[in-house]
């Protein structure tokens, strides 16, 4: 083979390699932000919450349960599941939030503790995740009015009130999100949130690739606006954070290595209630503030719930 012809081959492959680079950062890659049944996305570990032993019986079998589905303003099926207060009466109900690619299940023995306790929970599958149907998150975006769907249901079908939220990660941003946007939401805890989509897959590109480009993650984060139908400069908890007059506590870990916790000091900053606290858990990092926290924490949340409590039981 000639120079010439061995010049132009590798040219050829240069110029495949490029198009095909080009190709699979357009088209692709966005889809690993946000399609979380993307069969790549689905071999990514859940986003757990470390266990911690809340000293009751967590499979209590006198514990009432009911499992709903709800339709979302969009006209997806979203799966819930309901816990009930063990008390003759109830202080509120608790909606709970779980973190991305995880489900419902992961509040399985909060639910309990929090029925022991006096309350009502509402487990929620968000869309694309578990049960409920659709393939896209949109970080908030949509599902804020996911949570209002969700409230208007429990209001109108099962005569429950006085509702709160607890959200882990996503779920804390998406209860930031729909604190601000609806005030029936009388009282959250959010634990581990971000505060703006694009700033937090930028800090990922960091955390995981060893560098970042902004204007390179801020391409691929309004492409995976564009691809999954939501607008990416909606996702921002912060903003929301302006808007939230009700009692509010928030929670990160110290040592978080996913989610700064600059970024929730910054949420809590920009919260205008004069019923707010923070928590920050001492060398916890993002998933286990259960399980560092311990009892202590659970302690802490218990009285904050109380407070907000409806009744006097």
């Amino acid at each position: 083979m000639t120079k010439k012809k061995r010049l132009k081959r590798v040219k050829r492959i240069v110029f495949v390699l490029i198009i095909s680079g080009i190709s699979l950062t357009h088209f692709f890659v966005p889809r690993l932000i946000s399609e979380i049944r993307n069969p790549v996305v689905s071999l990514i570990k859940r986003n757990r919450n470390a266990s911690h032993n809340l000293s009751i019986d967590t499979n209590n079998s006198d514990v009432k349960k009911k499992a709903i589905s709800i339709n979302s303003f969009d006209g997806l099926k979203l799966s819930a599941r309901i816990t009930y207060s063990n008390l003759e009466s109830s202080k509120g109900t608790i909606i709970l939030l779980h973190g991305i690619r995880s489900n419902k299940d992961q509040f399985i023995d909060i639910s309990n503790f929090l029925s022991e306790n006096g309350f009502n929970s509402v487990a929620l599958d968000s869309r694309a995740h578990g049960e409920s149907e659709g393939n896209f998150c949109s970080f908030g975006v949509n599902e804020k009015k996911d949570i209002k769907s969700l409230i208007d249901y429990l209001s109108n079908n099962e005569n429950l009130n006085h509702f709160g939220v607890w959200g882990q990660s996503l779920g804390g941003a998406i209860g930031l999100q729909a604190m601000g946007y609806d005030d029936r939401i009388e009282y959250g805890i959010i634990e581990s949130a971000f505060s703006d989509f694009k700033t937090t897959v930028d800090d990922y590109f960091k955390l995981y690739a060893g560098f970042s480009f902004k204007p390179f993650s801020n391409y691929l984060v309004n492409r995976a606006g564009t691809i999954a139908g939501f607008d990416q400069d909606d996702a921002k908890p912060i903003k929301y954070c302006e808007a939230i007059n009700q009692p509010i506590l928030i929670v990160h870990g110290y040592n978080d290595e996913r989610i700064n916790i600059k970024y929730a000091r910054q949420n809590f900053s920009k919260i205008p209630s004069d019923k707010k606290e923070f928590i920050e858990v001492d060398s916890a990092k993002h998933a286990d503030v259960w399980k560092v926290g311990g009892e202590i924490y659970f302690n802490k949340v218990l009285v904050f719930l109380n407070t907000q409590s409806k009744t006097d039981i």
